[in-house]
């Protein structure tokens, strides 16, 4: 079965980039994605309003790549998140993780017994079709598979330590628009109490040797939060690389108008 070479790059802390996708789930995206030099691809689930058939292409689309399939789910649902487990992802984010329960759910629903409570089913897509020891399978599972908890509301913040101190929560993922908004401070991002909330969730990964995640507009972006500790990024979603790139390539292509 497939590895996940993102959670074992984390965990001996190196960084690791990808992006986000909302909109372009076309055949040809993973492997555009790994050749652009992407090691992981959130799909969207929550905003994006695409169904698990289109998530389950992707994913096998991604098989043999290289590329790490994640998903965000819409909402903390055992049914959401098995889900999408068993169409192959292999890592797991999660919304407006509040508390410690949610989180020891979370952690829970993505694991095998005796770590977690998944339920059981191979032969399938998450285990590429391939016979072998149950056993075995469910360790490896284990393993190889990755749960984000997206920390985007103040009482999220509140709780950081908590949250991430449970085992099986792999990366504490900062949602700034959302968090910004639980604050009264929608899209605030100098904001003195925004500043604090992001250093605060930074302290409770790294207490416990975790990584914390980001989604980066660009690339400079992306290097002043490495700089306050975040070493998971993504580098925009589809959508915001394509308009930029385009709107570059159409800025540059224009003749200027001579002068009468």
């Amino acid at each position: 079965m497939r590895s996940n070479p993102v959670k074992v790059s984390l965990a001996a802390g190196d960084l690791a980039f990808g992006t986000m996708v909302f909109e372009f789930f076309t055949p040809g995206l993973c492997q555009i994605l790994h050749t652009a030099g992407a090691s992981f691809v959130i799909l969207d689930m929550e905003h994006s309003g695409v169904g698990i058939e289109t998530i389950k292409a992707q994913i096998a689309f991604a098989r043999g790549l290289g590329i790490v399939p994640m998903v965000r789910v819409p909402g903390c649902h055992y049914h959401l998140i098995a889900t999408v487990l068993d169409a192959g992802a292999l890592g797991i984010m999660v919304p407006m993780v509040e508390t410690e329960e949610q989180a020891r759910q979370i952690a829970a629903w993505t694991r095998y017994r005796p770590e977690g409570v998944r339920g059981l089913a191979f032969s399938m897509a998450h285990d590429d079709y391939l016979g072998g020891e149950v056993a075995v399978k469910m360790r490896e599972a284990n393993e190889r598979v990755m749960a984000i908890a997206l920390i985007e509301t103040e009482k999220g913040i509140e709780n950081a330590d908590a949250i991430m101190a449970v085992p099986g929560i792999d990366v504490g993922w900062l949602g700034h628009f959302d968090l910004t908004d639980s604050m009264g401070i929608a899209g605030q991002f100098d904001h003195p109490r925004f500043d604090a909330a992001v250093t605060h969730l930074v302290s409770a990964c790294s207490k416990v040797g975790k990584p914390a995640g980001f989604l980066a507009g660009n690339s400079d972006v992306a290097l002043s939060w490495q700089a306050k500790g975040f070493r998971m990024l993504c580098l925009g979603t589809d959508i915001s690389l394509m308009k930029e790139a385009l709107t570059n390539a159409i800025s540059g292509s224009k003749i200027a108008k001579p002068l009468a």
